[in-house]
């Protein structure tokens, strides 16, 4: 199956095709612009030649990208709707141009408004814009399918639940144009217990019984720092957080699952030693019998200790007056 990471594009967007091959990528995720801005510089012909050209030469498939974290498309506010849709439609040109598969979004908040009232505005925001698409590119191919990423609950966030983006899906008017992205660390921590057979069992079982599994073409795979239920979004590296590896288990061994893509969102620094430390704990995964998991978790403890002592390395040279490098900082390359 094919398992990745998101990756920078420090350099330019062409650069991410090979750090994802260095760190051992299957598949991978960027962003085009500047996750924290509303604006980017158009791209410019070359560059997405460029990137054609890299993504040709690569084996890296499916391509996916991670919209502006400043979009909401929930909210109540005209005038932020309205921004925020022309965002992500901008989003969306730039995907289509580089021949990406999926853009992902996170599915807004209602600030105050009500999860009812969120739910129609999103719905009511993503209706607009595929009215507004044309299914195909030019070339004939496939447009970027837009992909909702499930939420930790947090706050005023919308879709908590399954039932709440099965909602939102019974409003849209081109369904076929959406799809989801299922965040394992997001669906935790909104109040799904994975940890057993039984558990995963169930939660699959819900949301293919609400949504459909047809409609889950992505997952960001991430532990979580926080237990079950908490609704705080904290990611942690496979196999060291609350949700644990008897999940990952079940998820990288499920077969409906095969050709889905799963995008590591860890935290790393520019060296991507924990992005290849996570793919090598999940593909250890892979065939792997329930009694040989005391080994593999033995693994993931190791990668805990090295990025355990690289973080308190950074500190200190933060502390000396120097700059630690986090997988935030990649967002102000463009």
């Amino acid at each position: 199956m094919p398992i990745g990471a998101h990756m920078s594009v420090a350099g330019g967007l062409h650069t991410a095709f090979e750090r994802g091959q260095q760190a051992g990528c299957d598949t991978m995720q960027i962003f085009s612009k500047n996750a924290s801005r509303w604006v980017a510089k158009p791209l410019e012909e070359e560059e997405v030649a460029t990137f054609r050209r890299a993504r040709a030469a690569s084996p890296l498939a499916p391509l996916l990208i991670h919209d502006s974290y400043l979009i909401n498309m929930g909210t109540a506010a005209e005038e932020m709707w309205q921004k925020s849709i022309n965002a992500f439609l901008e989003e969306l040109e730039r995907a289509d141009a580089l021949g990406v598969d999926y853009l992902v979004t996170h599915s807004g908040a209602h600030v105050g408004a009500g999860a009812a009232v969120g739910h129609q505005r999103l719905a009511a925001a993503l209706n607009q814009i595929t009215s507004q698409r044309n299914p195909l590119r030019p070339d004939g191919t496939p447009a970027t399918m837009i992909l909702l990423e499930t939420n930790a609950g947090q706050g005023s966030c919308l879709c908590r639940s399954f039932a709440e983006m099965a909602e939102v899906f019974g409003r849209l008017s081109e369904p076929e144009q959406v799809a989801i992205c299922f965040d394992t660390c997001h669906v935790f921590a909104s109040g799904y217990d994975m940890r057993t057979p039984a558990g995963y069992t169930a939660t699959m079982a819900e949301f293919d019984r609400l949504i459909g599994l047809d409609k889950l073409r992505a997952f960001h795979v991430n532990d979580s720092l926080k237990g079950v239920g908490s609704l705080v979004d904290r990611h942690a590296h496979i196999g060291q957080g609350e949700l644990g590896l008897s999940f990952f288990h079940a998820l990288v061994n499920d077969p409906r699952f095969k050709q889905v893509p799963m995008i590591l969102e860890t935290e790393k620094d520019e060296t991507m030693s924990e992005d290849v430390a996570n793919l090598a704990v999940l593909r250890a995964l892979v065939g792997c019998e329930a009694n040989e998991l005391a080994a593999v978790q033995a693994l993931a403890m190791q990668t805990g200790v090295a990025e355990s002592q690289k973080r308190a390395a950074a500190k200190a040279k933060k502390a000396r007056g120097g700059k630690a490098v986090t997988d935030e900082a990649e967002q102000e390359v463009l």
